[in-house]
């Protein structure tokens, strides 16, 4: 009985780590290795010192690195202004249509990226519907025009990216315990007081994670700028493809992924010390 027992102990101990091998050795394989291997390319440069690509990204391409963080940072803020009001209409006021406000909000995911950014393409176009309504209500110079611009670009991540914001939100809004905004109306609070003191804090998990999903990925794009802008829009992920794939300078593109990683986690961090995220459990 007492090995039975033993053995009973030293399985249930070793359960967990069973468990979340699987996980491991993904992360190990598509991740670690692939990031050890571009760590070691970006090092690789002939003729020269190590460190020769990491200065030729932060010299020759300051512009593009704020660019891209600028261009990530709007969008951010558009889908947010954008999504919460959308996710807290689904989740405190939709009622029987919630299922399918949902479903809308998921709807973009069954169309392609690309086949998506696309038909922003067509919109934004010169004879596209947006700039003609715009030309209409005198918004727009008769020889004004939306394509190959920042608001093109902006525009194009935002809607990229707007589910990702929407569905955090609305995961946090929907634990939310509606007894607590009934306690606070019985104590005299205003609807606005409700949502201030109540709402709002209790959905910031979502908000931290949904900003999160949609400024990491909009960061590093790349086929918005490239279909919706010019070269003056031109973001850091157009050009690591660019390095990679045209001119063949893999320890630069290599440097400058690992910039733009270290700059994205710096931004990361600040963003988690701002909304105190040891608090968003």
């Amino acid at each position: 009985m007492a090995g039975t027992a033993a053995g009973g102990t030293r399985q249930s101990r070793a359960a967990p780590y069973l468990l979340i091998a699987p996980g491991v050795l993904w992360l190990t394989v598509f991740y670690v290795v692939p990031i050890v291997s571009l760590a070691q390319t970006s090092v690789e440069v002939a003729g020269g010192p190590w460190w020769d690509g990491y200065q030729r990204a932060l010299t020759g391409y300051g512009t593009h690195f704020f660019r891209s963080l600028r261009y990530a940072f709007a969008a951010t803020i558009l889908a947010l202004v954008l999504g919460y009001p959308l996710a807290y209409v689904i989740a405190f006021r939709a009622g029987r249509l919630k299922t399918l406000l949902l479903g809308l909000v998921i709807l973009p995911f069954f169309t392609t990226f690309l086949v998506r950014t696309f038909a922003w393409k067509t919109i934004l176009n010169d004879g596209g519907p947006a700039v003609r309504l715009l030309q209409q209500l005198h918004l727009l110079a008769p020889d004004g025009r939306l394509l190959d611009t920042t608001i093109a670009v902006i525009g194009g991540l935002t809607y990229n990216f707007l589910p990702f914001m929407v569905l955090p939100i609305y995961v946090s809004l929907e634990k939310i315990d509606r007894r607590l905004v009934e306690a606070a109306q019985d104590l005299y609070s205003t609807p606005r007081g409700a949502f201030q003191k109540i709402v709002l804090p209790l959905s910031l998990p979502g908000v931290f994670a949904g900003s999160l999903l949609t400024f990491i990925p909009a960061a590093g794009d790349f086929i918005n700028a490239e279909l919706l802008g010019s070269p003056n829009q031109q973001m850091i992920g157009t050009v690591i493809q660019n390095q990679f794939l045209e001119v063949r300078d893999y320890p630069l593109a290599a440097a400058l992924s690992f910039v733009m990683m270290f700059l994205i986690t710096l931004g990361v961090l600040a963003y988690a010390r701002l909304l105190g995220t040891e608090e968003l459990a």
